[in-house]
């Protein structure tokens, strides 16, 4: 091995991805609350996102197909460092570890025990008047009759605190883990999947059912908005992928894509954030129905809001 292959190892073994996301300008920030201890979440700005994995050997961006070791990220971080240059700033990290706590934390650590069907069948099914009710129909805006639909589809149940759960499940409808959202509070469940939260639309007396749309969303929240100002069309499916396409999420659009195929009137919708993040997660949405040769379009909240629920509430202000 030459000295100059040598020093790319020993880089690729003592450099952290977490610890230049955190000392490298401008600094990413962790998110403790969706981070695990095998899976760092880093945000930053307008939404950027990096996942920090391999013990901090690894890194991949949700939003888009970039990933790889810490010679790729401090180059997708300065874009203009070539390789020599990308070495140079690497030995200043050298040793160096991230700052992020020991908390990834121990409660963490308990919830991975239970398995997170028993953690669901656990929780109470929606009902109206309950704290997650009233913090989904007052604080959301969410109409009653979507709430309906979403107990019909077991899509959404109570969770502690006056906090709403929201089912991800695969293509056979096996529930894989638990978006959790309440009026201060955002998770994901510990030992849980993101796949894909599923809304199907409401179906009219004589339909015939057929799934012609599927809108993804950024969460969960943002499908059920959308599903209320759209009346929760009966051809469409509302999806969310809890903001970022793991592998278990691809697979679950995939799936939805070859279904799309095979109707002429299939179309993917990216109904995503209005901000530079989810420009990207559109593009990339775009993208896979390209190559599903299914057809594509994207629709953003009007000028001033930021996602499908600032939407539905301003909507509620006015009616």
């Amino acid at each position: 091995m030459s000295e100059q292959d040598a020093e790319i190892e020993w880089l690729k073994a003592e450099v952290n991805c977490a610890a230049l996301l955190e000392r490298l300008p401008p600094v990413w920030r962790l998110d403790r609350a969706e981070s695990t201890r095998r899976s760092l979440k880093y945000r930053r700005g307008g939404g950027e996102i990096v996942i920090v994995n391999h013990d901090g050997r690894g890194w991949w961006d949700p939003l888009s197909e970039a990933k790889g070791d810490i010679f790729t990220l401090v180059q997708y971080l300065d874009p203009g460092l070539n390789f020599g240059e990308a070495r140079r700033v690497l030995r200043g990290f050298v040793g160096i570890a991230p700052t992020f706590p020991e908390a990834l934390r121990a409660r963490r650590t308990r919830a991975l025990r239970i398995p997170v069907a028993q953690r669901w069948d656990r929780c109470r099914p929606l009902s109206r008047g309950s704290p997650a009710w009233l913090y989904l129909t007052g604080q959301r805006g969410f109409p009653e009759n979507i709430l309906a639909a979403a107990r019909v589809a077991d899509a959404i149940r109570e969770g502690p605190r006056g906090s709403a759960w929201f089912a991800h499940r695969d293509g056979a409808g096996l529930l894989t883990g638990i978006e959790m959202r309440g009026a201060d509070y955002r998770n994901f469940s510990a030992g849980g999947d993101k796949t894909l939260f599923r809304l199907p639309g409401f179906r009219l007396p004589g339909g015939t059912g057929r799934l012609t749309r599927v809108a993804v969303c950024e969460a969960a929240i943002d499908a059920m908005s959308l599903a209320a100002i759209e009346s929760a069309r009966c051809d469409t499916l509302y999806a969310a992928t809890a903001g970022g396409m793991g592998p278990a999420t691809i697979a679950a659009l995939h799936q939805l894509l070859r279904v799309l195929a095979t109707d002429p009137a299939g179309v993917l919708i990216a109904a995503t954030d209005a901000d530079i993040a989810g420009r990207r997660y559109a593009a990339r949405l775009q993208k896979m129905a390209a190559e599903a040769a299914v057809r594509f379009d994207a629709i953003l909240p009007p000028d001033g809001l930021n996602d499908w629920n600032d939407v539905l509430r301003a909507m509620m202000l006015v009616s």
